[in-house]
């Protein structure tokens, strides 16, 4: 490292780039865990700087910060809100266990910049200290674990609800568009009585309406935040009203309904709230594969296969053979559900992580909860935009499919019972006629009473 400065922590002299706002911890966490290259996204940095912005205005109220220190603190943790320093959070995001390298990031960062607004130089922390002033009543064990529940919340609220809510919509737009259509039924991949291709979009829109339920049903767990906790939920160093003006302060910079947990210890001890999320996300991801598989079924060929539907042709599908195009949207979405269901996996083994009073593997926690609603939003608005609303029915290929439909020897089973209607639809199989014209040519039915039994509308 040719351009740096000398940083200073309790285990002695560390050289950091000389430019950088962070110190000599954030740079010991950078050369023990270059690991993955990953970092915790801007969601995370902001509800870091969110609680320095609250810690700090609490412990100006109550007198325990001076009040020009902890304006220039609040004032630095605004900019790093707004993303003016997320280059400077490099802390790897499988990190020191409970994430004390990534609050102490935050720490040194906003104390070198608070130093700057003061007159000073970055860096010096007799100006503004980052554990004394900026840390200061904090753990890194309530503020991680706070922090968490904070980007998660606001990022549900900021892309995920609004991504679901399109989906659904746009699925019930097409289920409307669809309600004329009639088309063979399939259970076990096998024909099935006929349905309407609406129905089939109903279902789609109530499942992920359902999933999208559950999400919000774990919602409120992330309002109940332990900051002030401290280090095992007793609050030691903080003033008894700091914690009640800091979780205020966050709800206000928020705008969302943040409280002191039902119990604290409680609250220290578990990550229960990312948990309930990730499953429901995981809900979310396992609903929007069962959509997307169906629309490739569903589309398949378009010569050879089931060609019900048609999706939007996006962009060529082959390198190899000319004129191919594939349902890469909906492959695309199957990924990204792939992706959210082994999350929920790392997010459940990393919550058996908990031992007594913390859990030491809150960052990774963070990480995938944070990367699942940011990649399942996304992917869903893709799919909702390039593949839901422009899908056209094909009603010819659905008439055609549902009339050699075997399963439509069920309609018969009221006229000639169970066992003879089997006899028609196994005879139909073997010989490639229809039900209609076996039911007929056997005499079981006449041309008026087919009509009647297999009338499309009246099966649906």
């Amino acid at each position: 490292m040719d351009n740096y400065r000398i940083a200073r922590d309790t285990l002695g002299e560390v050289k950091v780039p000389a430019n950088a706002y962070y110190g000599a911890q954030t740079q010991r966490a950078v050369e023990n865990f270059p690991i993955s290259g990953l970092r915790l996204p801007h969601s995370f940095i902001r509800a870091q700087a969110i609680i320095k912005h609250s810690a700090a205005i609490a412990n100006r109220d109550i007198g325990e910060l001076e009040e020009k220190k902890a304006n220039a603190i609040i004032h630095a943790a605004e900019e790093v809100m707004n993303g003016r320093f997320d280059d400077e959070f490099v802390v790897d995001a499988y990190q020191a266990g409970a994430g004390t390298s990534q609050n102490m990031n935050a720490n040194e960062v906003i104390a070198s910049r608070a130093c700057e607004l003061l007159g000073g130089e970055r860096g010096d922390w007799t100006i503004v200290h980052p554990n004394d002033d900026v840390n200061m009543a904090q753990s890194t064990n309530d503020t991680i674990h706070v922090a968490i529940n904070i980007a998660v919340a606001e990022e549900l609220n900021r892309v995920f609800y609004p991504a679901i809510t399109k989906t659904i919509e746009a699925l019930e737009t097409k289920a409307d568009e669809f309600h004329p259509f009639i088309k063979s039924g399939r259970t076990h991949l096998q024909d099935a009585v006929p349905m309407r291709l609406g129905q089939a979009f109903e279902g789609y829109a109530q499942s992920l309406r359902n999933a999208y339920d559950s999400a919000k049903e774990a919602e409120p767990f992330l309002y109940e935040i332990g900051l002030g906790g401290n280090a095992v939920g007793t609050g030691i160093n903080a003033h008894k009203e700091y914690s009640g003006r800091a979780i205020r302060a966050v709800a206000d910079t928020t705008g969302l309904p943040f409280k002191q947990p039902k119990n604290r210890f409680s609250f220290m001890q578990n990550t229960g709230a990312s948990i309930r999320v990730s499953h429901a996300l995981k809900e979310v991801a396992i609903h929007l594969i069962k959509v997307s598989s169906d629309f490739r079924l569903l589309s398949s060929g378009p010569r050879t296969g089931i060609a019900e539907l048609t999706l939007p042709a996006v962009q060529p599908g082959s390198s190899i053979m000319p004129g191919k195009v594939n349902p890469v949207i909906p492959e695309n979405l199957y990924m990204i559900c792939s992706q959210v269901i082994g999350n929920d996996t790392c997010v459940t083994t990393a919550g058996i992580g908990s031992q007594l009073e913390i859990n030491p593997m809150m960052p990774i926690i963070g990480y995938n909860v944070l990367q699942s609603i940011t990649i399942l939003s996304n992917g869903m608005d893709t799919f909702t935009d390039r593949c839901v609303k422009g899908i056209q029915a094909n009603e010819e290929r659905m008439n055609e499919l549902m009339e050699k439909s075997l399963a439509l020897a069920t309609a018969l089973n009221p006229k000639i019972g169970y066992e003879n209607a089997a006899e028609i639809a196994k005879e139909s199989f073997r010989t490639g006629k229809t039900v209609r014209e076996l039911a007929i040519e056997k005499g079981v039915v006449s041309e008026e009473e087919a009509a009647d039994l297999l009338d499309p509308e009246k099966l649906v």
